[in-house]
């Protein structure tokens, strides 16, 4: 058999193929419980995968999601121990041993990981670790399999198959090379993939690519997908029947349709309200003064000015534009958004208005204040009105010291009052951001994600400052965490008139969030005005884009074309 005859015969699918144990349910989970030691994380769970078809276990981090997923692909870590019953195809597998579930493991189910860049080796080439991958083809013929990897990286979306085989993982982006782990996990062509919150660390338009991908490929290969994701509205889109956990416990179960519409458990019905692309105009009471301060100060200086600024980089002997002729403005006690993918230039220009770095061009004042061509001493000044917010809450905060001298930090560093003074200004920026004196001598690790996002948040406002900016400050959250954090925003803004400049790839939320936004591409603004006008009539193919890319949450909206044939791919990659 020539290697092109046994390409096909790889890749070629009949749906008409009779599965070996019958029509029943692929993968059915029946009465699964997870301990670790004395403590269950998961108790009593079950449901049915059908052959071909896709299920959605969501909800917020500690539910379970991943433990079951790890449970049925036998991943549990040392001291993790599964009770219950789990068939998969028609075979109970977890009172298999090791060596017998082996086998299936790869080859008739697949796992696609949360994390690309932690899943891949970093000092090892793509390809060596893609032929680690293809041993499962039983393939003897080295040649074979490395074409095989190449048609698979082709298959997925990959445009130069033997660039990704040759690269090193950090010489890809994040999106390419979760294009790669799906690729390693579909080559054997399992009967069941596992996708472990795929695109949770992608941009909008990435993330629509990958599910794009998942779902071509399990409508083309026949494979049944188990997604874990705690975005409701794209398990809505992307499967069809939805399993909603809680603290290891099956809340709701059914069909997407019934589940997605009309919830009946009230923590589904929570997970519904707290989804920004499904509730655009939950938060408008309280954005409602920012929008009136935008009609009443029109025409006003306002609070801070980017003028024609312009940076650029040497990259590898090469000079690289980040921020290109990047102009706007913002008003006093409102929300400006700057979107865009990575790479688009969102993190240069806050680090331009930070005063962190200076622009080669342009100018750039707050409150009246120019912070071009001034000295780092004389910026402290304009830093006690200017405060940053970090993305993660996780790595933001030093994990040795407890809440009260992280809060107070920036009074020490600024000599601001009395130790009795610096005290009460600490309570009342934990009190600000919803927080109780009892956690004062607690450390990081011993708050949730939702509680570190505060106190960073509280840490931001002790020095009562004018203008904070937001970088990512939810895209570690789990969605009903994330909706408390904009809450708190919000409400401080309504009270205090605090200005912020949000930095954000979800465009979901930042509709609920900000008054005005720019849309930033390779480092330039492709469109600027308020979110109602660039969100409901966009006039750059760029914007449209990026909005047609955010999930909608409607129940089998997703467009699920067939995969190009191996020959068109052929001959794209050639021309």
């Amino acid at each position: 058999m020539a290697p092109q005859d046994r390409l096909t015969a790889t890749f070629t699918h009949a749906k008409t193929t009779a599965p070996p144990h019958g029509s029943g349910p692929l993968l059915r989970v029946d009465d699964l419980s997870v301990s670790y030691g004395p403590h269950q994380v998961v108790a009593g769970v079950g449901f049915e995968l059908g052959r071909g078809k896709s299920l959605a276990l969501i909800g917020e981090s500690g539910s379970g999601k991943s433990t079951i997923a790890r449970a049925v692909l036998r991943l549990l870590p040392d001291g993790g121990r599964a009770t219950g019953r789990v068939e998969f195809d028609g075979q109970e597998v977890l009172g298999l041993s090791g060596s017998r579930f082996r086998p299936l493991r790869g080859r008739a189910i697949g796992f696609v990981p949360q994390d690309p860049g932690n899943s891949l080796n970093p000092v090892r080439t793509i390809g060596v670790q893609a032929m680690e991958a293809a041993a499962l083809i039983d393939e003897p013929n080295k040649a074979i399999r490395k074409a095989l990897i190449l048609e698979t990286f082709a298959q997925v979306g990959l445009d130069n198959p033997q660039r990704v085989y040759d690269s090193y993982p950090h010489q890809l982006s994040g999106g390419m090379l979760q294009r790669v782990l799906i690729g390693l996990a579909v080559l054997p062509r399992p009967l069941l993939l596992v996708a472990d919150e795929p695109t949770s660390a992608l941009d909008v338009t990435i993330q629509k690519r990958i599910l794009d991908l998942l779902s071509q490929l399990q409508h083309e290969m026949d494979i049944s997908l188990l997604l874990i994701t705690h975005d409701l509205a794209i398990a809505a889109e992307r499967a069809d029947t939805l399993v909603v956990l809680k603290d290891g416990t099956v809340q709701e179960a059914g069909r997407t349709a019934t589940v997605f519409s009309s919830p009946t458990s009230a923590y589904a019905k929570k997970l519904h309200a707290d989804v920004p692309a499904l509730n655009p105009d939950r938060y408008a009471g309280l954005r409602n003064p920012g929008f009136r301060l935008l009609r009443s100060e029109a025409g006003k200086t306002p609070k801070i000015e980017v003028s024609a600024v312009t940076k650029s980089f040497a990259v590898d002997g090469k000079v690289l534009t980040a921020v290109n002729n990047v102009s706007f403005s913002v008003q006093a006690g409102t929300t400006h958004a700057l979107v865009g993918e990575s790479g688009s230039g969102k993190t240069t220009t806050i680090r331009l208005l930070l005063g962190l770095d200076e622009p080669d061009t342009g100018t750039i004042s707050v409150a009246g204040e120019h912070l071009t061509g001034r000295s780092h001493q004389s910026l402290r000044a304009v830093w006690r009105h200017l405060q940053l917010v970090y993305q993660n809450p996780f790595t933001s905060l030093d994990p040795t010291w407890k809440v009260e001298q992280l809060v107070r930090e920036p009074l020490d560093r600024f000599k601001i009052g009395t130790p009795k003074e610096r005290a009460e200004q600490v309570r009342e920026a934990l009190a600000n951001v919803g927080l109780g004196e009892h956690l004062l001598g607690r450390k990081p690790g011993t708050l949730s994600g939702g509680q570190r996002q505060r106190v960073a948040i509280a840490r931001s406002l002790v020095l009562k400052p004018d203008v904070i900016v937001l970088d990512e400050p939810t895209s570690a959250l789990d969605v009903s965490v994330q909706a408390d954090i904009v809450e708190v925003l919000l409400s401080l803004q309504a009270r205090l008139g605090l200005t912020y400049v949000f930095v954000s790839h979800d465009l979901a939320l930042v509709r609920q969030l900000a008054h005005t936004v720019s849309v930033m591409q390779r480092g330039s603004i492709v469109e600027h005005g308020t979110v109602i006008d660039i969100f409901d009539n966009p006039q750059h193919p760029y914007t449209a884009s990026l909005l047609e890319s955010v999930p909608s949450g409607i129940a089998g909206r997703a467009h699920v074309p067939q995969l190009k044939s191996r020959h068109i791919l052929r001959e794209e990659r050639i021309a």
